[in-house]
């Protein structure tokens, strides 16, 4: 562990990591959506041979080419700061961290990459049934890609499965499948795949929306407009189920967290959720003043999503700073000084290694043992840490879930009157349609947001602190770096944005 700690390196190693992630994402959610519109409108060619149903499968099958290539790059960059800008994170964790990056290599990548070119190149070339094969596995690699990044993203929030070795302070992976069947994966993994379809049904509505606005591919159009408005409320419809699964997980594993989505502060049984509010940005935890400025709240709700039983108490955020010995609920100040003693007793126990004191060297070995769990809590500075940035865990819940509603009015508005062919007389649609892409895109990375920024201060949760997983470099090397990989990711950007806008005006017949 560092015993010193620079902040300003801290915060441009989290810039740098945000912003490569936030660039990378921007290509994510449709290279896994938008694969499977691809599979089902290829297999209904296959089925009926009619060649309308492969050009469509064409058109968007080269705006996916196109995005999962730009993609890769950013991905790439993304993978390597981890060993650049947080090394100690990756050697106190490579060891399950990097099993699930090394499968996604291996295993997802390689078949989705390999039958890329199948796919792509095969078109007329190969036997229809082994083409529609090559598509379908296309599909498969990137969900199994997602899969393993997901898993290795879920460990952070839930570790599991897992020891800790103490002559090398290494966490050693013990149990691999409950890693992988670990709640927050499964719920990770079902809520990341179905909200990315919703995306890039949503993308596919976009530009079929621009078409019907100017009388161009017209059947490309509405035929698009329909399977994208199905795929899109479907997976809108379970994203939101998901949902409730993924916000018992957090409940249950991380109640910071909850409590800053809903501005939490006092606990309280039959919880009720946060509809729409307004936080009061005077209030500071352990003061008596109001939480919101204005609030419409659905009762008992929050205790349901969070507990299954209406009057279930929910721990507010005064709980988790100051205890609540009736509850159960330990105070920050008390988990601190359990976390101190935890890493106190490593150092001691090194040292009575090295001393060949095996008696002191046992005594140390029960004592970190018993304190483990709150190794992370002696990093912090003071109790108040525990808590994530409250207004913006807060408010990107809300897009999330607001966005999330409208997703569903507009798939089952643009799916009628798909299926009553009648969406060239609502123009005013068609505007919002085109916009529909950008705005559902928000919630995806709002989303994103809910889980990284409220996973705060940890990098794993209870275990590790966010300020002491960095590498031991300059903030000034990585303040260059921020800049150059900002100046190339954003290179790419532009460049795939020209891209796809001369795809997409040259439309299917190019």
């Amino acid at each position: 562990m560092m015993e010193s700690i620079d902040l300003s390196l801290v915060d441009w190693s989290r810039a740098q990591f945000a912003m490569t992630a936030i660039i990378h994402w921007l290509f994510v959610p449709i290279t896994i959506g938008i694969t499977y519109v691809i599979a089902f409108t290829q297999t209904i060619f296959v089925k009926t041979g009619n060649p309308e149903w492969e050009k469509i499968s064409k058109f968007w099958a080269k705006l996916f080419g196109i995005n999962f290539a730009i993609g890769v790059g950013t991905g790439v960059i993304l993978g390597l700061e981890f060993g650049t800008n947080w090394s100690n994170y990756s050697w106190l964790s490579g060891d399950i961290f990097g099993a699930p990056l090394a499968a996604e290599g291996l295993m997802a990548f390689l078949l989705e990459s390999t039958f890329i070119a199948v796919m792509f190149f095969g078109w007329g070339k190969i036997s229809k049934k082994f083409h529609l094969l090559s598509v379908y596995l296309v599909a498969f690699g990137a969900s199994l890609s997602a899969l393993w990044i997901l898993v290795a993203n879920a460990w952070m929030s839930y570790p599991i499965g897992m020891e800790f070795n103490m002559d090398i302070a290494r966490h050693e992976m013990v149990d691999f499948w409950s890693v992988l069947f670990s709640p927050f994966a499964v719920n990770k993994f079902i809520h990341t795949v179905v909200s990315s379809m919703g995306v890039a049904a949503f993308f596919m509505i976009s530009i079929s929306s621009w078409y019907l606005l100017k009388n161009k591919n017209i059947l490309l159009a509405k035929r698009s407009i329909v399977i994208a408005s199905v795929f899109g409320l479907m997976a809108s419809l379970f994203t939101a189920v998901s949902g409730h699964q993924s916000a018992y997980s957090v409940a249950q594993h991380q109640p910071a967290k909850l409590a800053a989505m809903e501005g939490l502060y006092q606990g309280k049984e039959g919880a009720g959720l946060v509809g729409v509010g307004i936080l009061n940005p005077s209030k500071e935890i352990g003061d008596d003043k109001d939480e919101f400025l204005m609030r419409i709240e659905i009762p008992k709700m929050l205790s349901i999503l969070g507990y299954n039983s209406m009057s279930a108490y929910v721990p507010g955020i005064n709980d988790l700073v100051y205890g609540n010995p009736e509850r159960g609920i330990l105070s920050a100040q008390e988990k601190m000084a359990k976390g101190k003693v935890a890493l106190q007793a490593l150092a001691d126990y090194k040292k009575a290694v090295a001393d060949g004191n095996d008696s002191i060297r046992d005594l140390n070995k029960t004592l970190f043992t018993a304190n483990y769990k709150y190794m992370g809590y002696g990093q912090l500075d003071k109790p108040e840490d525990v808590i994530p940035p409250i207004p913006i865990v807060f408010y990107a819940f809300r897009i999330m879930v607001i966005v999330g509603g409208l997703m569903i009015l507009m798939a089952m508005i643009f799916l009628w009157l798909g299926m009553k062919n009648k969406l060239e007389k609502y123009k005013w649609l068609l505007k919002i349609g085109i916009w529909m892409f950008p705005i559902s895109f928000l919630a995806s990375m709002a989303g994103w947001v809910v889980v990284e920024v409220g996973r705060q201060p940890w990098t794993i949760d209870g275990l590790l602190a966010t300020s002491y997983s960095t590498s031991n470099i300059t903030s000034t090397a990585v303040l260059l770096t921020f800049w150059i990989f900002l100046s190339v990711l954003l290179a790419l950007v532009v460049a795939e944005f020209k891209i796809m806008l001369n795809a997409i005006k040259k439309g299917p017949n190019q």
